[in-house]
């Protein structure tokens, strides 16, 4: 990963910041030297169904911290006119992330958020079907989950609970 410097924090191999401490599947930090879950490689720059295709793996093995940074490359390296709807898949993963961490507060809040965010995207782009993701559908997803988990008021289990992003299973 890299190495410690001279403040004492972890360096990635270009001298940023960036714990290498080995994480959990919800991305949360583990002792140095606990046996972690492998890190998604950042800055992959992947096809929309590349990146759908990989984060609906992750997702459904209950990993929604690893999927968030799926969409966060598609974000970032993606064109400009698809970075609201790839920002908002990211909050979504992350909201699902938060619930199953049992920050519940935070987690219904960024569901809804990322639900907004991709309604918002998918009606001016006029687009409710993009790279075969059912929108519509997600946008109800987040919004139920955000309710039970408000209502339930406890964690949920990200694997149980992973969205289809293409949709209902048959």
């Amino acid at each position: 990963m890299g190495s410690a410097s001279d403040d004492g924090r972890d360096r990635d191999a270009e001298g940023r910041a960036r714990s290498a401490r080995p994480r959990d599947g919800l991305g949360r930090p583990l002792p140095y030297g606990a046996d972690g879950v492998e890190r998604q490689p950042e800055g992959v720059v992947r096809t929309p169904e590349e990146t759908v295709d990989e984060a609906q793996v992750l997702l459904e093995a209950g990993k929604p911290f690893h999927a968030h940074e799926v969409f966060e490359d598609a974000w970032k390296s993606g064109p400009e006119e698809e970075r609201a709807l790839w920002r908002g898949l990211a909050q979504l993963a992350v909201g699902l992330t938060h619930a199953a961490r049992g920050n519940l507060t935070g987690g219904a809040r960024l569901l809804r958020r990322g639900a907004g965010a991709v309604e918002e995207w998918g009606a001016q782009a006029g687009q409710a079907r993009p790279y075969g993701m059912e929108l519509p559908e997600l946008v109800a997803w987040a919004r139920e989950l955000a309710g039970v988990v408000e209502r339930d008021e406890a964690a949920v289990d990200a694997g149980a609970w992973a969205p289809r992003l293409r949709g209902s299973k048959a």
